[in-house]
């Protein structure tokens, strides 16, 4: 089995998904289909694929079909050593070779960047479909295997959903996404939790966001990190800066980047509701299920139900440098562009605290529990984790739950295993704990889920108070703090 280069980061299942992929010896062409936003890797793991595997790969460019085709011809002669370009006179020639390279034994033949040829050659997907046709002579005979990626995730995601061409033909739906916190904490080389969850909730898990963009300059402590803010994101030379926009200018999808910067900057203004983001941007809100489904398909918005009340649900900007562009660098774009950087981030700073880092902290928290969390630390595995609102009748008010984890769904009366409470800046105490009592009791009278487990979580970017913590010690709640947060289970 070829090993991963020794350069590349995790992404060891991604790697072992594709290298199985591509070694299958089985008779037949197979298709498989990579997706991810832009700088996730995509290019360096499918690159090293063919390397390791001495396969053919092709990076799509914004081209016509026919310079493509000339391109592809002078890659499938340098692969199989013939002494000029082969001349491709049409996609179904060029896919027919694709197929009869794999003829001798199992070989990777990757498509990069293949909205590029799609957008122009708009039959592309069907004469893919067609080649690999159960029983044809020319997929029967053919050992390739066929890897379709693309970062335009609307696209994408399109490709293989209802009447489309592609629609069951890939054996391989693989999505490189952003590394998670804890990863993303390492590959920053941050051993300070506190610090991590700053830099967090400005670059995410976007590899590429310090290698390339800002050229391994890491804040090297708390004290450097407003610095390091100021010259590698609000700096208008440093690649962060315009880094937002491009996400959005990048996807065919965004027919109207205008409507979609405001439903964002409605999201990072709080706004998470479909008739918020409508009152926001002053449209109704029967008219935003298409820009919000697009921004969905292309995994910059994620629509988050409530696991307490069906039918209700909440939005949220998943690419954390997203939110801090609508909710810090927008506003002041002007003043940025003339190297202000330092002031605005000065008179920006108390916002980055109450509008991002305390929601972002509390989707690690949800994070955490989905995903770090031990079984026995929640008395189960949860299968659902999200954020509620528990209607409190007798008290004629509403309660906001920030985390809530249940269990197997096949229960009659599903089980609660945890309800939580998170708070970036602020120490937590007995009050907290006695509020998420409260909450459970609340719900002990509906009948479909079940709180004789449940379990109480606190979590904190501050700490607790030794009352809290004695409590806490007495298995009355259990405790986050940053550390657990990175480190425990």
């Amino acid at each position: 089995m070829p090993r991963k280069p020794a350069e590349m980061f995790d992404r060891d299942d991604e790697w072992n998904d594709l290298v199985s992929f591509a070694v299958d010896d089985t008779s037949g062409a197979t298709l498989g289909v990579v997706s991810g936003r832009r700088r996730q890797g995509k290019t360096m793991l499918l690159y090293s694929l063919a390397q390791a595997t001495n396969g053919l790969y092709f990076a799509a460019t914004e081209a016509t079909e026919a310079d493509s085709l000339r391109r592809l011809g002078q890659v499938i002669a340098d692969h199989v050593g013939a002494p000029a370009p082969l001349q491709l006179d049409s996609w179904e020639h060029a896919v027919n070779v694709l197929l009869e390279i794999g003829r001798d034994r199992s070989t990777v033949a990757v498509l990069d960047e293949f909205p590029y040829l799609a957008l122009v050659s708009r039959a592309l997907p069907s004469v893919i479909q067609h080649a690999l046709t159960p029983g044809r002579p020319e997929r029967t005979n053919s050992r390739t295997r066929l890897l379709l990626c693309g970062s335009a995730m609307s696209f994408m995601r399109g490709m293989l959903s209802g009447t489309a061409p592609l629609r069951g033909r890939a054996g391989l739906e693989l999505r490189v996404a952003p590394l998670d916190y804890r990863l993303a904490a390492q590959f920053w080389n941050l051993d300070d939790p506190h610090l991590a969850v700053l830099v967090n909730a400005i670059v995410g898990g976007t590899p590429a966001y310090r290698r390339e963009y800002v050229r391994d300059d890491t804040p090297n402590s708390m004290a450097d990190f407003d610095s390091w803010v100021v010259r590698a994101v609000l700096s208008p030379v440093s690649p962060l800066f315009r880094e937002a926009r491009y996400l959005l200018a990048e996807d065919p999808g965004f027919r109207d980047p205008t409507l979609y910067h405001s439903v964002l900057a409605a999201v990072a203004e709080g706004n998470t509701t479909r008739g918020g983001i409508a009152n926001y941007i002053g449209r109704k809100a029967t008219d935003l299920q298409h820009p919000l489904t697009v921004l969905e398909d292309a995994g910059l918005l994620a629509r988050d139900g409530d696991p307490l009340r069906s039918g209700r649900s909440n939005y949220r900007i998943t690419e954390p440098l997203v939110a801090f562009y609508q909710a810090i660098m927008r506003p002041a774009w002007t003043r940025l562009e003339r190297r202000h950087g330092a002031q605005v981030w000065l008179s920006a700073r108390p916002r980055f605290e109450s509008a991002l880092l305390g929601p972002h902290f509390e989707q690690l928290c949800r994070t955490w529990v989905a995903e770090f969390a031990a079984p026995e630390t929640l008395g189960g595995i949860p299968a659902t984790v999200g954020h509620g609102v528990v209607n409190d009748a007798a008290a004629r008010t509403s309660h906001e739950v920030d985390i809530v984890a249940l269990g197997d769904p096949g229960s009659a009366a599903r089980p609660v295993l945890a309800l939580g409470e998170a708070t970036w800046g602020k120490q937590m105490g007995l009050a907290h704990l006695d509020r998420l009592h409260h909450i459970r009791g609340v719900l002990r009278s509906r009948r479909d889920i079940d709180v004789s487990g449940t379990k109480l979580l606190c979590a904190s970017g501050v700490g607790f108070t030794p009352e809290l913590r004695s409590a806490a010690a007495a298995g009355q709640a259990i405790l986050v703090d940053l550390d657990r947060l990175y480190r425990g289970v």
